[in-house]
C-alpha cells in the first residue's frame, strides 16, 4: 500500500494555507454566511478554559441555559493607552478595566475577567446602547 504524501506546492484540499489564500477555505455554512472563520474551530487555544471560569460567568451560563461561552471565544484582555481594556464590538471601542481591579498573571484568567467585565458593561445603564435604545425604540 502506498504511503500518502503531502500535497505539493500547497494545493489541494489538505492545504494548510487554504484559509489564508481564498474565501473558498470557509468550511461551514455559518462561516460562508459571515465571511470569516470561526476561530475556535481551528485553534483549541481560543476555547475558554472552563476550569478558570469566574462565578459570575458560571451563573450567567446557567441562567442563559448555555453549555459554553463560544460566542465570547475571541474576547481577550488587551490594552488601550497603557491600561488594561476589553474591546466592545457594539460600541467599536475599548472599555478600560477599573484601576482597583487586580489582574492575575495568567492570560486565561485575565481573559475570563475580560469576558465578565464586557458582559457587565453591556448590561449596565452606562452602556451607550442604552441611550440608543431610548432614542430609537419602537415599542
Amino acid at each position: 500500500m502506498a504511503k500518502p504524501t503531502a500535497p505539493k506546492g500547497g494545493k489541494g484540499k489538505d492545504d494548510v494555507n487554504k484559509f489564508l489564500k481564498s474565501p473558498s477555505g470557509l468550511d461551514s455554512a455559518r462561516e460562508k454566511e459571515i465571511g470569516q472563520h470561526i476561530g475556535y474551530r481551528y485553534d483549541v487555544n481560543l476555547v475558554p478554559d472552563y476550569g478558570r471560569i469566574t462565578p459570575f460567568l458560571k451563573k450567567y451560563m446557567e441562567i442563559m441555559g448555555w453549555d459554553d461561552l463560544n460566542w465570547l471565544e475571541d474576547v481577550h484582555m488587551g490594552y488601550e493607552e497603557g491600561r488594561a481594556a476589553v474591546f466592545d464590538r457594539n460600541i467599536n471601542g475599548w472599555v478600560t478595566v477599573p484601576k482597583n481591579i487586580k489582574l492575575p498573571d495568567n492570560q486565561q484568567d485575565r481573559d475570563m475577567i475580560a469576558r465578565e467585565l464586557l458582559i457587565k458593561f453591556q448590561m449596565s445603564k452606562r452602556h451607550p446602547m442604552v441611550d440608543l435604545n431610548k432614542a430609537y425604540r419602537k415599542f
